[in-house]
């Protein structure tokens, strides 16, 4: 089997989607692939994310403006160059994480799609569906589900 040429791994920001993306940098950097790092965010106010630190705590993250993705990527192509990846890239979608990244590895002709495990076993995501188990069954590509949680 040839060597994958194009990573495609989402990141949210979370130390478990940290995870995802430094396995993804290591497949990268194995193959000599490029590394596309993409967040899906929808934009906030300021206002709109201090409520949403101060109601879900650790699970804040999860609202983001545009700012605070671009945040969120700087720190996860700092952790994939680290991890060894060399040609990075990094893309801030708006709108549902699934959505955004079947949209990039369409775009960017990707050959696998990296995600962390979060969600995939929990009662929400058995009954709401998760993004791992998502995106395994619309990418059309190899996806790499990395056990992060």
């Amino acid at each position: 089997m040839a060597a994958y040429r194009t990573v495609v791994v989402g990141t949210d920001g979370s130390d478990s989607s940290f995870r995802a993306v430094d396995r993804a940098a290591a497949v990268a950097a194995d193959s000599g692939a490029t590394l596309v790092i993409v967040c899906a965010y929808y934009p906030a106010s300021r206002q709109d994310v201090e409520k949403a630190q101060d109601v879900l705590g650790e699970e804040a993250y999860q609202v983001v403006g545009s700012a605070p993705a671009e945040d969120t990527l700087r720190s996860a192509r700092d952790r994939a160059l680290k991890a060894g990846a060399g040609s990075t890239e990094t893309i801030a979608v708006v709108g549902e994480p699934v959505e955004a990244l079947r949209k990039v590895v369409s775009d960017k002709s990707a050959d696998l799609l990296v995600v962390g495990n979060r969600g995939l076993n929990t009662l929400t995501g058995r009954l709401l569906g998760s993004v791992p188990s998502e995106a395994a069954r619309k990418s059309g590509v190899d996806v790499l589900i990395v056990h992060t949680t």
